[in-house]
């Protein structure tokens, strides 16, 4: 885990800008930098002290000055699996059920899937289509993306049980 604590920062460099360029973090894609195609999506972590718990929640790097980050912890796609050490099950679902075709959206749809599920472990059709409502496709249809996420639902993983997603399974 990479702890970054920036003394002064900038408070006109966006998360996204920092992120690639003085992180060298380039798995968070640089889309539309107006927050309307999802492809720089990463969770953002927050201590809510009423509560007592850690909230997470996707976020748009391209609209967060990093100086409103002051407490949160920031999570981007490098920071949840590599093909180096291991994917997470997240990206390896997408993979399975075809998810991703040019690529450039996975990363962001990755990391509001893993926001997601870190709130809700076995979310609902309607938390996912939530979810997933801030990131765009241009490739899949969203069809493959949606079928990898029922596989986290707890009504799909029991009809799913004993069965083993691979590359010749087709959803009708």
């Amino acid at each position: 885990m990479l702890q970054i604590i920036e003394k002064n920062a900038d408070p006109e460099i966006m998360l996204l800008s920092y992120l690639r360029k003085r992180l060298h973090l380039t798995g968070t894609k640089y889309g539309c930098g107006t927050g309307s195609c999802g492809a720089c999506t990463v969770m953002i972590s927050t201590y809510e002290p009423i509560s007592k718990k850690i909230r997470h929640y996707s976020a748009n790097a391209c609209l967060i000055p990093i100086c409103c980050l002051y407490g949160a912890a920031v999570t981007t796609v490098e920071g949840i699996g590599s093909i180096k050490s291991r994917i997470h099950p997240v990206q390896e679902r997408i993979a399975k059920c075809h998810g991703s075709q040019c690529g450039f959206c996975t990363p962001g749809m990755v990391m509001s899937i893993y926001a997601l599920l870190r709130n809700h472990p076995e979310p609902t059709m309607e938390q996912i289509s939530e979810a997933l409502a801030g990131n765009l496709c241009r490739c899949t249809g969203y069809r493959p993306i949606i079928d990898a996420c029922k596989t986290f639902c707890k009504v799909s993983r029991s009809k799913f049980s004993g069965f083993v997603l691979n590359h010749t399974t087709m959803f009708l």
